[in-house]
């Protein structure tokens, strides 16, 4: 299957596919168009792997704290955060509308040694499959669908019942405006130009509407932010105007 004939569903839009599909072969050079992700990914993995562990009732300091839990990452380009989830112990399945970046995937994974289950395909597919994930992760993706709140419900039904959904996503803000459109994709040249349609990124309280049609319940909020004397990202939790991240809970 071709990229002009991946997956066709109300959360895959055609030219965001191919945008990020001509980047494919690109996701795993650090210093490449990806480096913000590279850069990014830190964060959303000590977030990610203290809050799950804190839920379940594990030891994050172990050398496998996710160890047998059952993740999806949707929307997971060529598996920069899958891999090291995987390393943690967690049971990966990640799907990406994108042919091109699920190949890419799978030969970075085995060369690796890890095993990952790989798919090209939407949420609403592996929903009609009647799968379910202790965790679902809709990291950066919901700013570049067409339709949100049927993407978020989607989601939302490959979620076990108690489980947790991770999102993150952007704030659309004057300040987002200037720094995560204008300044990354045109001054700084961290992206490539066009990357972002500021439109579409998303204010908190829509996300929480989204959240709720979606049958889930709003846990934390938190903001990611950049700080360019030390070119880190960190934990804001204050600070929601221009990256954040939701963790919302399906009801027992």
């Amino acid at each position: 299957m071709s990229d002009a004939s991946a997956p066709t569903s109300r959360t895959a839009n055609a030219d965001e596919i191919a945008r990020f599909s001509a980047m494919s072969e690109k996701w795993w050079d650090p210093n490449g168009v990806m480096k913000p992700l590279h850069k990014f990914n830190p964060v959303r993995l000590q977030i990610l792997r203290d809050n799950i562990c804190a839920h379940l009732g594990r030891d994050p300091e172990t050398i496998e704290p996710l160890k047998g839990i059952e993740i999806i990452d949707i929307g997971c380009g060529a598996g920069l955060l899958s891999e090291p989830l995987a390393r943690m112990g967690a049971k990966m399945t990640s799907i990406d509308a994108s042919e091109s970046n699920i190949e890419v995937a799978k030969i970075h994974a085995a060369q690796s040694g890890l095993e990952i289950d790989y798919r090209c395909a939407t949420p609403e597919m592996l929903a009609d499959e009647g799968k379910q994930f202790d965790i679902v992760l809709n990291m950066e993706v919901i700013e570049h669908v067409d339709d949100p709140q049927f993407f978020m419900q989607a989601c939302a039904s490959v979620l076990k019942p108690g489980g947790l959904m991770f999102v993150a996503t952007l704030n659309r803000t004057i300040k987002s405006l200037a720094l995560a459109k204008i300044g990354a994709e045109y001054v700084l040249r961290w992206l490539p130009a066009g990357t972002h349609d500021w439109r579409k990124f998303v204010k908190p309280s829509e996300m929480s509407g989204y959240l709720r049609g979606a049958g889930l319940d709003l846990q934390d909020i938190t903001g990611v932010a950049y700080n360019p004397f030390n070119d880190t990202w960190s934990p804001a939790p204050r600070d929601l105007d221009v990256n954040y991240m939701v963790i919302a809970k399906k009801p027992d």
